[in-house]
C-alpha cells in the first residue's frame, strides 16, 4: 500500500518554489496513487473523489427514503423535483409515457450519477469532477450504449432491432452495401464515443478554467502583494472575480451535462424501442 500524503490528495493550486506562478497542467488529472499502489484497486485523488461522491449520493437517497413525509421539507422537495423532472421531462417526454416509466429508473440513475460526480468540481478541497478523467465517462457511455441495445432487443426483438439499426427504410437495396457499414459504425461506435467525449471534454475544460483563475488569484493577491507590488493587486481582484464567475458557471455546467447525458440516453432508447 502506498503512503497517504496531503500532496497526493489535494490539488497543487498554490505557488511554492520561488514564489512563481504555477498554471494547472494535464498532470492534475493523473495525481499520484496514495493507496493500494500496484494493484487493480489503486486509489488516487480522482478515485477518492468518485468514491466519496458516490457515498454522498447513496446517503442522500437513503435519507430521502427514510425521512420522506407527506408534506416535504426543502431537501425532500428538491429531491422529488429532480425525480419528477427526470421522469416526466426526460423519460416520458422523449420515450413516451408507458415505456418512459419503464426506463425512468435507469435514466434517473444516470442523471444523478453524472450530476453528483460533476458537482465535485466546485467543492473546496476536491476542485476536480469525478468525470474529468477518461475512465468514468467511458464507463457511463458504455452503460448508456448497453441500455440502448438492451431496450431495442427487449421491445422489438433482435431481428427487428438489427434491421432498423443497420438497414434504413426506403433505400434502394444496392445502397445498403454502402449504408449498412456506415450505420453500424454510427450506431455501435460513434454514439457511445460522442457521449464519452462530450462529458469528458466539458468537465476537463471546467477544471482548467477554475484552477487557472484560482491559481492566478492566489499569486496576484498574496504572493506579489506580500512583495509590495500594490498595482498588481487589481489583476488579482479581477482573477478572483473570474474564479467566482467560473464557479457559478461550473454549477450550471454540472446540471447541464447531467441533463444532456440523460436526454441523449433517452433519445437512443427511444430510437431503439420505436424501430420501424
Amino acid at each position: 500500500m502506498g503512503v497517504l500524503t496531503t500532496a497526493a490528495m489535494l490539488p497543487a493550486l498554490l505557488p511554492t518554489e520561488g514564489d512563481t506562478f504555477h498554471a494547472p497542467t494535464i498532470m492534475d488529472l493523473f495525481p499520484p496513487v496514495f493507496a493500494f499502489a500496484g494493484t487493480p484497486f489503486a486509489i488516487d485523488r480522482v478515485m477518492m473523489i468518485r468514491l466519496i461522491m458516490m457515498l454522498v449520493l447513496i446517503l442522500c437517497l437513503v435519507l430521502y427514503a427514510m425521512r420522506a413525509k407527506l408534506i416535504p421539507g426543502r431537501a425532500q422537495f428538491a429531491m422529488e423535483f429532480l425525480f419528477d423532472f427526470t421522469r416526466k421531462s426526460i423519460s416520458e417526454e422523449i420515450i413516451g409515457k408507458e415505456l418512459g416509466r419503464k426506463y425512468a429508473p435507469i435514466i434517473t440513475s444516470i442523471f444523478f450519477t453524472v450530476l453528483f460526480m460533476n458537482i465535485a468540481g466546485i467543492i473546496p478541497g476536491f476542485n476536480l469532477a469525478g468525470t474529468a478523467k477518461p475512465g468514468f465517462p467511458l464507463l457511463l457511455a458504455i452503460f448508456a450504449w448497453f441500455v440502448f441495445v438492451y431496450a431495442g432487443i427487449r421491445e422489438t426483438g433482435l431481428g427487428q432491432f438489427l434491421k432498423s439499426s443497420l438497414f434504413p427504410p426506403g433505400v434502394p437495396w444496392p445502397l445498403y452495401i454502402l449504408l449498412t457499414p456506415i450505420e453500424a459504425i454510427s450506431t455501435f461506435v460513434i454514439r457511445p464515443f460522442t457521449l464519452f467525449v462530450r462529458l469528458l471534454a466539458n468537465m476537463i475544460a471546467g477544471h482548467f478554467l477554475l484552477a487557472l483563475t484560482l491559481s492566478a488569484s492566489n499569486f496576484f493577491l498574496f504572493t506579489l502583494l506580500s512583495q509590495h507590488v500594490q498595482a498588481i493587486s487589481l489583476i488579482g481582484i479581477l482573477t478572483f472575480l473570474a474564479a467566482f464567475a467560473f464557479t457559478l458557471f461550473e454549477i450550471l455546467v454540472a446540471f447541464l451535462q447531467a441533463y444532456i447525458f440523460a436526454v441523449l440516453t433517452a433519445v437512443y432508447v427511444n430510437l431503439s424501442v420505436h424501430a420501424h
